[in-house]
């Protein structure tokens, strides 16, 4: 069995929330302390805890109060790596806090066109950011866990100040970290800043996807409250449980898909076929319709489209520019996927290309391309299906031959 352990962001994430969330589900402040003290920044701060409301809920704020001497303290990643690699931290815990550090420098370097270790990392690079990633990483590795997965992330908006001035939100180095995890992402309606560039490349760095919960036995529950009163609860929840043997496997492969949805009753039916190509023009990866009644008794269709979050934005202009729809409601889920290979093979017609599904060893589905047994068999004036039948023989007899 493995300790499992999701974060749901419904007001996004800080490093403060989600260190307050794992003192919130059992680790201990006195813990903390002490194992931070070996950073060598002692000096420069005090961590405190405390229970909190946020709209009538109670969680745990823990804060990060600096020393006024030491407020503008600013440090470069190799200083960073060099304390965290001399600190005397359980090996997960260190090994993890340099992955983040690296990862943020890496964004925070692409989005001022320098390297990583050239990167001055102002606000992240204060100490108190320090004591929220390497405080995370020790909580996290406290509670044993194996794998940590993430929901998807709301944008917040507005502006915010920062040490180059006033930036939109979300700021640069959170969208070039959620970039390069294809991270879902979702307006709540809440014009702040709801994820930072700490928290981000905490749950970046080390989440295995983000989405949907994964299977687990709940045993407790983290509240790490945020530092704004926002207008729903600024709560950061961690879920921490046991995937075991009686709860269903996570699968070796899974990704994130996007789901967008419109309901249309006033559109020419002729529509909808032009519609479909120019959607997996777009990048979908399947469409669909089902017949449905509407207001007013009026029979109408559910036109569902699915593509990865990358294609949602193409996927919805498609959708409003070649349809009546007025609205469109989308929505990012996990699926399971099966390792997939294309096999080419002869026969008397041509060449066709078989799909071959597998999982692990397991060999679990064979499937001819369609539109190659289409092609072959209208050149041929053939059955699709005769063609499809031989496309099939033929891989069994080249797979089975010893």
């Amino acid at each position: 069995m493995s300790k499992v352990a999701y974060l749901d962001c419904p007001t996004g994430i800080a490093g403060d929330m989600f260190l307050g969330a794992l003192v919130d589900a059992g680790v201990p402040l006195e813990y903390l302390i002490e194992r931070l003290k070996s950073l060598g920044f002692e000096q420069e701060y005090q961590l405190n805890a405390q229970k909190v409301h946020r709209m009538g809920q109670i969680a745990t704020k823990v804060s990060v109060n600096l020393a006024s001497e030491h407020s503008s303290t600013h440090r470069h990643l190799p200083d960073i790596q060099r304390a965290i690699q001399n600190a005397t931290l359980p090996p997960r815990a260190r090994d993890w806090s340099l992955q983040v550090f690296q990862q943020l420098a890496i964004a925070e370097g692409a989005v001022h066109g320098i390297s990583p270790e050239k990167v001055h990392f102002h606000e992240v690079g204060a100490v108190d950011a320090i004591v929220d990633i390497v405080g995370s990483c020790l909580g996290l590795d406290w509670l044993g866990i194996d794998c940590l997965y993430c929901s998807a992330f709301p944008t917040g908006g507005g502006r915010v100040k920062a040490a180059h001035g006033l930036l939109p939100v979300p700021v640069p180095a959170v969208l070039k970290l959620w970039e390069t995890r294809n991270v879902p992402i979702y307006s709540n309606g809440i014009e702040c800043e709801l994820v930072t560039p700490t928290g981000a490349a905490i749950a970046v760095t080390l989440a295995q996807s983000f989405g949907s919960p994964p299977p687990l036995h709940l045993e407790r529950i983290g509240l790490g409250a945020g530092s704004k009163e926002l207008p729903i609860p600024n709560i950061l929840r961690l879920w921490i449980g046991e995937s075991g043997e009686n709860t269903p496997a996570l699968p070796n492969n899974t990704e994130t898909i996007a789901i967008l949805e419109t309901q249309i009753d006033d559109l020419n039916p002729q529509a909808i076929g032009y519609t479909f190509d120019a959607l997996f023009e777009a990048g979908a990866v399947d469409v669909f319709t089902q017949a449905i009644g509407m207001k007013k008794s009026r029979p109408g269709i559910l036109l569902t489209v699915l593509c990865p979050p990358s294609r949602i934005a193409a996927c919805q202009a498609v959708l409003f520019r070649e349809t009546t729809t007025l609205g469109i409601r989308y929505r990012t889920q996990q699926r399971a996927i099966l390792n997939r290979t294309l096999q080419a093979v002869d026969t008397p017609y041509g060449t066709v290309r078989v799909k071959v599904a597998t999982q692990g060893e397991t060999l679990l589905n064979i499937q001819p391309e369609y539109e190659d047994c289409a092609t072959l068999a209208r050149e041929n004036n053939q059955p699709w299906r005769v063609v499809h039948r031989m496309a099939l023989d033929a891989w069994h007899r080249r797979n089975e031959e010893p």
